[in-house]
């Protein structure tokens, strides 16, 4: 890991190629959200390729319209969600058809690591 932040609605981890967050329990993540990820994707990944990983522990809503604008970022290559719950697999569902990139769930964060390693080899190559 190369640094953590801890802001008011979750913890992001930064690390070479991806970013890693943890939602806190009952926040609901919607678009000016955003903001916070565009400036750690302009201070810590500038042109570089990355993947959004976020690890599913806590309970919390997703406004999926986030979407809309976190596809707008042009070196986020991919968003993986990590959760074994099955409300969350069913809410990943609905915010894939908001996502215009590649974007899978997980059960395990190793999974969705191998997952990010593909992606991002795709965009370095």
């Amino acid at each position: 890991m190369i640094t953590s932040y801890n802001f008011y609605f979750c913890c992001v981890e930064i690390y070479d190629d991806y970013v890693k967050a943890i939602m806190k329990e009952g926040v609901t993540v919607s678009p000016e959200h955003n903001s916070v990820l565009l400036q750690i994707v302009e201070k810590h990944f500038k042109n570089r390729p990355f993947v959004y990983i976020t690890h599913r522990i806590n309970s919390y809503a997703v406004d999926p319209t986030i979407y809309l604008e976190t596809t707008k970022i042009k070196n986020l290559v991919g968003f993986s969600v990590v959760s074994s719950d099955p409300k969350q697999k069913m809410q990943t569902k609905v915010e894939k058809i908001f996502f215009g990139k590649e974007f899978e769930q997980f059960d395990t964060m190793e999974e969705a690591l191998v997952w990010k390693d593909m992606i991002i080899k795709k965009y370095k190559d």
